[in-house]
């Protein structure tokens, strides 16, 4: 199951809107089959994975990270080609909260005469899959949080200029989470004041740069903007209220920019709630935000931050008047426990530690 569950999380951020799964097959304490979700959604693992032990599957054991699915889809369900294939024995990580399934697929393995076993490292599951769950009871994608400050607690000077924190090491896991998100979320402010790509920038896995989403409320997106030029390379998607202007949003669609306009909060900033439920309707289950302390404190606010990893670099700014990185909402769901803490570790000179929402 640890190298079930190891496959799955080799597509994760590629394969969305379904879940990155893989399955493995055991016969006679051999490894006759294993595959991965293809980046797409498509084909699901276990097919690829019987296919792979042909006629040696009749007899075996499928281990498989999450519930097989039930339904028909863009192909036939998985539950199917089990059978037919002559399994006799499925070990799963985790029921399927999908309404389509939720433990239909063990129910029809079981009448099919199949033993099942379920939840077998169902936490790690739960982890790797965290997107997807959120996704269909939820209505949102996860959210994983990232942000940096100094010694002293800051993450920016008072002017706003740019702040350089963590070294190389730590940049370099930022961006393979990069790489395993579906998507991006940055607010303008961000975009303004540091002009970021977001794109993977390690070796191998540029290709792998997820969809890049802005929160824009008047759509002051600067159409000189790396985000904006490479539009056409990396897609990328503005979020927008209903008041935004017009000639904006035709001038940044032209561009290569897809603009999308939700509902506004009390303040007329774009709602953080229909943000995520606007992204979860185009199949986002992993997103990770890396913008500023203020979009952080507002994202936690609103009870929507499923992981933050805090890093803390070497260096203290050294100035009074700095921009706190955690603000007030955020350090109350840490010291509260709303957000516990998960992992530390260190990343050359910086500390990056994780909390988690209790699963």
């Amino acid at each position: 199951m640890r190298l079930t569950l190891a496959l799955g999380r080799r597509n994760l951020g590629r394969t969305w809107p379904n879940p990155s799964v893989g399955a493995v097959i055991v016969s006679n304490s051999k490894i006759i089959g294993q595959a991965v979700t293809a980046p797409g959604g498509r084909p699901h693992g276990e097919p690829t994975a019987l296919a792979m032990a042909g006629g040696l599957a009749r007899g075996a054991t499928l281990y498989v990270g999450l519930e097989p699915c039930s339904h028909h889809g863009r192909t036939p369900p998985c539950t199917d080609a089990i059978i037919a294939a002559g399994i006799v024995r499925v070990v799963s990580a985790m029921e399927d909260p999908d309404p389509r399934v939720a433990g239909r697929g063990h129910a029809l393995l079981r009448e099919a005469g199949i033993a099942v076993e379920t939840d077998l490292l169902r936490d790690e599951a739960v982890r790797d899959h965290r997107g997807h769950v959120s996704r269909v009871t939820r209505g949102r994608p996860s959210l994983h949080l990232k942000l940096a400050r100094t010694r002293d607690g800051f993450a920016a000077h008072a002017h706003d200029e740019r702040l350089r924190i963590t070294g190389q090491i730590a940049d370099g896991a930022v961006h393979l989470w990069r790489a395993h998100a579906d998507a991006i979320l940055v607010g303008i402010g961000t975009v303004r004041a540091d002009d970021p790509a977001l794109t993977v920038r390690l070796p191998g896995l540029a290709a792998c740069s997820p969809l890049r989403v802005v929160l824009d409320s008047r759509l002051r997106l600067n159409p000189a903007s790396r985000l904006v030029c490479g539009a056409r390379e990396v897609p990328t998607l503005v979020l927008t209220t209903r008041s935004a202007p017009v000639h904006a949003k035709r001038m940044l669609a032209s561009l290569g920019v897809e603009v999308v306009a939700v509902a506004a909060d009390a303040a007329g900033r774009v709602d953080l709630h229909a943000a995520l439920a606007a992204l979860a309707e185009r199949g986002i289950t992993r997103l990770c935000s890396e913008g500023g302390p203020h979009l952080a404190d507002a994202l936690s606010a609103a009870d929507l931050v499923d992981v933050l990893t805090l890093f803390t670099g070497p260096e203290a700014l050294g100035l009074a008047g700095g921009l706190p990185a955690v603000g007030p909402h955020l350090d109350a769901a840490i010291r509260d426990g709303h957000l516990a803490e998960s992992a530390a570790r260190m990343l050359g000179p910086d500390h990056a530690v994780t909390y988690e929402r209790r699963i």
